[in-house]
């Protein structure tokens, strides 16, 4: 076991059912012997981003803390992105699932396949908005979520209170 770590996660999806996707994964998480899940965000519905012709997403956060490295927890959530029948097949294009680390405690890292802070974090409205509502006080680059979500139009990122009420009913 290595040093616990708060790590910050954002979650989206827009083909087959990416509730339960949200679902299965943040089950996933919380069953991982090292990961122990500590807050999820509502359901937020928005416009695609990137490839817009792809029905809109569901967009959601998660905070957990872990003993896993940062490459560890980027595999695990590979792993539990391929359990949901994500293919990589385009950029932004539709998927089941998606699982972005967006923060691992304090580490700033630019790597091929892991780049932390999220590097389009700042500038994304259906990362900052769930993110905020159970993060508003982290700091991302020497500002918090709260400060970044209120620099950005967020307008387009809307609560969906019917899959929110789903969620909360399928975690108990």
């Amino acid at each position: 076991m290595g040093v616990r770590t708060e790590a910050a996660l954002g979650l989206g999806g827009n083909l087959g059912d990416p509730l339960q996707s949200f679902v299965a994964a943040l089950h996933s998480f919380a069953g991982h012997p090292a990961v122990e899940l500590r807050r999820f965000s509502s359901v937020y519905r928005t416009k695609p981003w990137g490839i817009v012709e792809q029905p809109d997403f569901l967009n959601m956060a998660a905070l957990l803390s872990t003993d896993l490295g940062e490459v560890e927890l980027l595999n695990l959530c590979m792993e539990i992105e391929q359990a949901s029948g994500r293919e990589r097949r385009e950029r932004w294009g539709p998927r089941t699932l998606d699982i972005d680390i967006l923060t691992f405690g304090e580490l700033v890292t630019d790597r091929p396949s892991l780049q932390l802070p999220h590097p389009r974090l700042a500038a994304r409205g259906f990362v900052l908005v769930p993110l905020a509502e159970i993060a508003p006080d982290l700091m991302i680059g020497g500002r918090s979520v709260a400060a970044l979500k209120a620099a950005i139009e967020t307008s387009d990122v809307v609560l969906d209170e019917e899959e929110t009420t789903r969620l909360r009913d399928a975690l108990g």
